[in-house]
């Protein structure tokens, strides 16, 4: 009997049938095969008619086409079909297109979430039938995200400034980005002093108020994650006391502190238990990736897919963060023989967020013996490193907690009282695995009432700080809490932002460009509800409603549409004339005849003076103006350009300097061109470290030696497509073969 297992990914074809053996073939549809015609009302693909929603589907691709017709030979050739597409809503609707468009019977749906030989075959002996209600929430969200992504383009179009769409999750997404960016731009420095004293006996305190600090419930709770960093890596605030907001009271404190006696008012002591993260889901391991590998969502996704087609790791698009009792055995039995006493009683017990779908476990090891140091050889850079991550926060969350002594010392001296708070590791615990807690900070052992010698006393000036802008690790953190987008739409969300040129990353964090700003600016006029994350949550729901049979697809979609949509869009037709730019409701009779220069407040960076915008329809400016200095009498004359992608002005690039050669990196191998060193160049592409050999001068190695470049081979040598593989010839030798050379030129 003939069986063919169809799944999704290339990449996995191999390893299943290394798996499954003799009588079965495995075949990939390689992601989605059908999508939504682009006909019809707006080119939605589909009509709205009634409670009801009539959809046209068409191969995505000239790919897509030769696929379906290679399975569809393969259906011939087969008994039994399995469906073996991930177990997710997504794998399960494109499940339903494949039994559309191959015209398959009762196909038997096969789900697993690692791809390991029990998994499989447990999967293979006890199939499903494909669940229709994953499959109508999976045609809801597609009808859904078209139906606002085609017809807001239209409004989003008429800005005519460069803006190419909108979204459902990506508007709300931009919207967050744009909130902190205005936050940032209305943010008032103040300024405040920070007071403290050191004494003879070898610790720091800091100044806690006139009366006698006390500590509070909500202190606890602080205190209990004060140096914890959470998974995107950005730390909690460095504790600096009770702020003093002007200098005469700074100096006030510092006076009575180097004036008066200094003794301990209370020794407080405690032992507290810390409980392991939880393990990886989607998003925080999108976030760790990011803080602690620098790898951006998109980027961590394709290697945590490597490693999963490879059966190194469970399924890696989740929001649970449950384990399977399969795998909590085998590493409490792993820890039994490496760690003993690492067990504990009861494994610590998390709660995955609300409202997660939980389909299947959180991201793990396939197999807990495989360490990161086995697994290294077969695998590259950031797939060994990616999975170091995983397996170690896996063996983590199986460990007993880690315990904590903490000290809370006050001291007095005067009317004014000093804080110090300490930290030391007792138990490690999980931490021998996975290290969240913040290094050792000991307090000397001292006693109720002890005199104190006084070293030092000052007080730090500083400025409160604005809200710092989203690293792409925070704004997943962020997008999940609020209810935007699943786990399978974070990386491309953002993906899809930086596309647009909506927004940019400026020193690691993700800032709205002036593109950006302006669009947000124009939905949050035009469709206010549609950028609040609310709002967009609200919808999230609602299609987990229908995954689980609680809604009817077609009734909810055809109803929102009814009922908010249309007349939404019909409002903010009415409003364009309004609140468009007025710079777009200019007539073009108008614009011929605009003056050929325009007086602006922008200041010259240079003298201060007020520069004037002078219109040209030179096809070199990225806008159809630029901004000239008219400051002649003070011979300034400066030109500043519009940068797009940067939302500003800025001044003629100015010519580079060259940088200087690195002299660790210099070879000893000579260029074929002009002699010079041969320098090693490491870089990272497509994840993979590679290195090469390139001309060690910056002057010509884009002009004469830009041919040069020898790149490193699995035979272990260096090789030019050019000169073929690298020589050793000294560069006396190189030098002399170019003198000689240029004589025969010049003869």
């Amino acid at each position: 009997m003939a069986n063919l297992l169809i799944i999704e990914s290339g990449g996995k074809v191999k390893k299943l049938k290394s798996i499954l053996g003799a009588g079965w073939t495995v075949k990939a549809s390689m992601g989605h095969v059908r999508e939504l015609a682009d006909d019809g009302e707006d080119s939605l693909g589909f009509d709205l008619d009634g409670s009801h929603i009539h959809c046209r589907y068409i191969p995505r691709s000239s790919q897509a086409k030769k696929i379906l017709s290679e399975l569809r030979q393969a259906v011939r050739q087969a008994d039994r079909i399995y469906l073996g597409t991930d177990p997710d809503r997504e794998g399960e609707t494109i499940g339903w297109h494949l039994t559309q468009a191959l015209h398959l019977n009762n196909p038997l749906r096969v789900t697993y979430t690692e791809i390991t030989k029990t998994a499989v075959e447990r999967a293979i002996a006890n199939p499903k039938t494909l669940d229709s209600n994953l499959i109508a929430a999976g045609r809801a969200r597609d009808c859904l995200d078209k139906l606002v992504g085609y017809k807001g383009s239209q409004l989003v179009w008429r800005l005519n400034n460069g803006c190419k769409s909108m979204g459902r999750v990506q508007s709300a997404t931009l919207h967050l980005l744009v909130k902190r960016e205005q936050e940032i731009l209305a943010f008032k420095p103040q300024d405040y002093w920070v007071v403290w004293v050191e004494y003879q006996q070898g610790f720091k305190a800091l100044y806690a108020g006139r009366t006698q600090p006390q500590t509070t419930q909500r202190e606890h709770s602080r205190d209990k994650t004060r140096n914890q960093p959470d998974d995107t890596g950005e730390e909690h605030p460095v504790a600096e006391g009770k702020r003093v907001l002007s200098q005469e009271e700074a100096d006030q404190l510092v006076a009575i502190a180097r004036s008066h006696s200094h003794h301990v008012i209370s020794v407080e002591g405690k032992r507290v238990n810390q409980s392991p993260p939880a393990a990886f889901t989607t998003s925080t391991l999108q976030q760790t990736a990011g803080a602690k590998l620098k790898l951006n969502p998109e980027v961590t996704m394709k290697i945590a897919q490597n490693l999963y087609e490879a059966g190194h790791i469970t399924y890696m698009r989740t929001d649970s963060v449950a384990l399977s009792p399969e795998f909590c055995t085998a590493a409490k039995q792993w820890l039994l023989h490496h760690d003993p006493d690492n067990v504990p009683a009861k494994v610590t017990a998390h709660r995955s967020k609300s409202g997660a779908q939980e389909a299947h476990e959180a991201i793990r090891p396939t197999h807990v013996e495989r360490t990161p140091e086995q697994l290294s050889a077969q695998l590259t850079g950031d797939e060994a490193k990616l999975y170091d991550l995983i397996w170690h926060r896996a063996i983590a969350t199986q460990c007993c907690p880690a315990q904590l002594s903490k000290t809370r010392i006050v001291t007095q001296s005067g009317d004014v009282f000093w804080e110090a708070r300490g930290q030391v590791l007792i138990i490690p615990g999980y931490t021998r695995y996975w290290n969240n807690i913040a290094a050792d900070s000991q307090l000397p052992a001292l006693q109720q009432g002890q005199s104190l010698t006084l070293d030092n006393a000052g007080a730090d000036k500083k400025q409160t700080q604005p809200p710092p802008r989203y690293s792409e690790p925070k704004l997943v953190q962020v997008m999940e809490r609020s209810g935007i987008g699943r786990p399978s739409t974070y990386a491309p969300t953002i993906k899809t932002l930086k596309a647009r040129d909506y927004v940019q990353l400026s020193k690691g964090k993700l800032q709205p460009t002036q593109l950006g700003m302006e669009l947000d600016t124009f939905l949050a006029q035009v469709l206010p509800d549609l950028i609040q994350p609310e709002f967009t949550a609200q919808m999230e729901s609602d299609l987990d409603a229908i995954a689980s049979g609680k809604l009817d697809w077609e009734h909810y979609l055809t109803d929102w549409n009814r009922d908010y949509f249309a007349p939404a869009l019909n409002s903010a037709v009415s409003q364009l004339k309004t609140i468009l730019p007025q710079s777009q409701r200019i007539p073009n009779s108008q614009r011929q005849n605009r003056p050929p220069t325009e007086p602006t407040d922008y200041p010259c960076p240079q003298c201060q003076h007020l520069m004037t915008k002078v219109f040209s329809k030179s096809q070199k400016l990225k806008a159809d103006h630029f901004l000239s200095c008219d400051n002649r009498q003070g011979g300034c004359g400066t030109v500043m350009f519009w940068n797009p992608q940067a939302g500003n002005y800025e001044l003629p690039h100015s010519p580079r300097s060259v940088p200087k050669p690195d002299p660790s990196k210099l070879t000893e191998y000579s260029c074929p061109s002009c002699g010079k060193p041969l320098e090693l160049y490491e870089y990272q592409k497509e994840g993979q470290p590679k290195k090469m050999l390139r001309c060690a001068n910056p002057a010509s190695r884009h002009h004469k030696c830009k041919d040069v470049a020898y790149f490193w081979t699995k035979k272990g040598t260096f090789w030019s497509p050019k000169f073929g593989e690298v020589k050793n010839i000294p560069l006396s030798q190189a030098k002399g073969q170019k003198a000689k050379a240029t004589r025969k030129a010049n003869r």
